[in-house]
This record gives structure tokens, sequence and C-alpha cells, in this order.
């Protein structure tokens, strides 16, 4: 029983076989192609089903090539099938996935091949030695012993002993050489009978065995048939598996892919309330650099005033200094009047006194 190893969808083509250059397609959207290994007749097969009709079922050979035409689309020859698959993928992912599979199921058919060429020359070995010996022992031993050396053997008489004495001794053996003849001459006639009797039995036994060959084609080409109508049968069994477990893997996909938007709806609603609350934080800096424009150039203003003041300040405290000094000195010049109006006054009260 045939199982799948690996399954993937593609679109089928074939080659057109008119003009071997067009590609037809055989499918109307893309289906299910599978690897396939025949555990029975250790072979592996690409086989994909359009409803309930095969439209491929290409054993894989070591001979075969898969060739990548392009990014999504790739091809191999099928010469059994008399013709070329192309399979166009959804992405190139999946064609290198399934190129790589190709290659690797190739040689798996290749080390198959082998392995089953040597047991098939180590069971055949004996009887192909055997068969030869059977078939070609009666027809060389009879025409050896009995067709070459006899054949030779009664002409040989006939020519020399005639010349052998032409003189008067020749007469008394005249009636047994005739006989001896004539011996020699039922002998021959007896190797040719059996000689014929062989090469019609040789000819009969290769028409036999040719008509065998014929036979055993028509019997492989029947169980090939056969063998490709039960692989039929059992892929549209197999396939029912496959699209089970497909449609539960798509299950699966629909219910994460759901959950996966479902998140994202909260993140896009997260990231909104985001945006809105930095279009706030965006209204709010702008009224902050507004006051902050505006405090700027009233601190320009007040450093201006401060200056001024400064300035004025300065010029006051000067004024000020200058006032103590003019001051001072008018105490000083108070103080030498006073002193001298002090003078003045002892003078005059002595001189009252005095009087």
């Amino acid at each position: 029983l045939e199982q799948p190893i690996f399954s993937t969808r593609a679109h089928v083509f074939q080659i057109d076989p008119s003009t071997k250059k067009n590609w037809v397609p055989t499918s109307k959207h893309a289906v299910t192609v599978s690897y396939f290994f025949d555990s029975t007749r250790n072979v592996y097969r690409i086989i994909s089903l359009d409803g309930s009709k095969a439209i491929i079922n290409s054993t894989i050979t070591p001979n075969m090539t898969f060739t990548k035409t392009s990014q999504k689309f790739g091809q191999w020859a099928d010469s059994r099938a008399n013709t070329v698959y192309g399979l166009g993928f959804s992405s190139e992912n999946h064609l290198v996935k399934f190129a790589d599979k190709f290659a690797e199921f190739k040689e798996a058919a290749r080390l198959a091949k082998e392995k089953s060429q040597e047991k098939m020359e180590l069971t055949s070995t004996p009887s192909q030695e055997s068969a030869p010996g059977d078939l070609l022992s009666p027809l060389t031993s009879e025409s050896i012993n009995g067709t070459d050396d006899e054949r030779v053997t009664p002409d040989t008489p006939q020519h020399t002993e005639p010349r052998a004495e032409p003189s008067q001794n020749a007469l008394p053996f005249s009636h047994s050489s005739s006989s001896i003849n004539k011996h020699w001459e039922a002998e021959l006639a007896a190797l040719k009978g059996n000689n014929a009797k062989l090469t019609a039995a040789l000819l009969e036994s290769t028409a036999n065995v040719k008509q065998w060959k014929q036979q055993l084609a028509a019997y492989q080409e029947e169980a090939e048939r056969l063998h490709k109508r039960v692989t039929e049968l059992e892929c549209v069994s197999g396939q029912t598996t496959v699209i089970k477990s497909q449609k539960t893997e798509l299950n699966q996909t629909i219910e994460e892919l759901e959950l996966a938007l479902k998140a994202k709806e909260e993140e896009l609603e997260r990231l909104k309330a985001e945006v809105e609350s930095a279009n706030d934080f965006q209204s709010q800096k702008d009224l902050l650099t507004d006051k902050l424009q505006d405090t700027e150039a009233r601190n320009q203003v007040l450093e201006a005033q401060l200056s001024d003041l400064e300035q004025r300040l300065e010029s006051s405290q000067l004024e000020r200094e200058a006032f103590r000094k003019s001051l001072r000195s008018l105490l000083e010049l108070l103080d030498s009047k006073i002193f001298e109006l002090t003078e003045l006054r002892d003078t005059l009260a002595k001189l009252l006194e005095g009087s």
C-alpha cells in the first residue's frame, strides 16, 4: 500500500503533445501534489488527483531531472508517460521544498535500483550459467561430433582410396570399398537428418522464446496497467486522508489567523489611543511652547530693564559717593569755621573782660 510522504499544492500543467512547446493546464485550480512510496515495488511516485481523475502518475527514476524555470514554476520529463509535467506554485519556498524532495527521492530511487539489480544478478547468475549449456549442448555436440568430423571422414576415403593404388591390386578391394562408401553415405544422410531436425528444433525454440518474450511483455504491460489502476484507487482513499488532514490544518490555521486578527485589532485600538494621547501631548506641547516663548520675551524685557536699573544704580551710587565727598568737605569746612568762631568768641570774651 502506498502512503503519501510529502504533499503540497500547485497548478498542474502538461506539455502540448502536438507542439511540444505550449503548456496545457490539466487542473482548473490548485490541487494537491503528493510523493508516494510503494514499499512492495520499492519505488517513488508523484501523484495528483483532480477529483477522481489522476492527472499526474509519474514514477521517479534516477535519470529524471526537476528543473526550476522561474521563481514559482518547475518541470520534469517522464519518458514512460511520454510527456513533460509542469507545476506552478504559490511561492518560491514551496517550489524549493518540492525540488529538494525530488532530488532526495531521486537519489533514493537510484540506490533502490542498484540494490534490486544486485539482487537480480545474484539470483539470475546460476540459471544463466546453466541455461546456455542446456540449450547448446545437444546442438554443439551433435554438430561437432556428427556433422563436422563425420562429414570430413567419409569424403576423404572417396577421394583417396581410388587414387591410392591404380594398379592390379585395386580390383580385389572394389567390393569392400563400395560397401564402406554406402555405409558412410548412410551415416552422412542420418547426420544430415539429425542436423535438419536440430535446426528446426532450434528455430522452433527461438520462435517460442520470442513468443514467450512478447507474452511476458504483454503480461508486464497488463500488470503495470493494473498496478496503476490499483495505485489510482489507493490514491483516492489516501487522498481522502490527506484532504482531512489538510482540512484540520486549515481549520487550525483559520483559528490561529482569527486570534492573530483579534490581537492585531486590539493592538490597533491601543495604537489609536496612543495616537490620540500623542495628539493631546502635542497640543499641550504647542501651548507650553507658546507660553515659553512669551516667558522668554518677557524675560528679555526684564533683563533689559534690569540692565537699565543696574546702570542707573551704578550712576546713583557714583552720585551718592560724590555727594558724600562734598558733604565731608563741607563738614570739614564747617568744623574749621566753627573752630575759628570759637576762637573769635574766646578772643572777644577776653577783650570784654579786659576792658
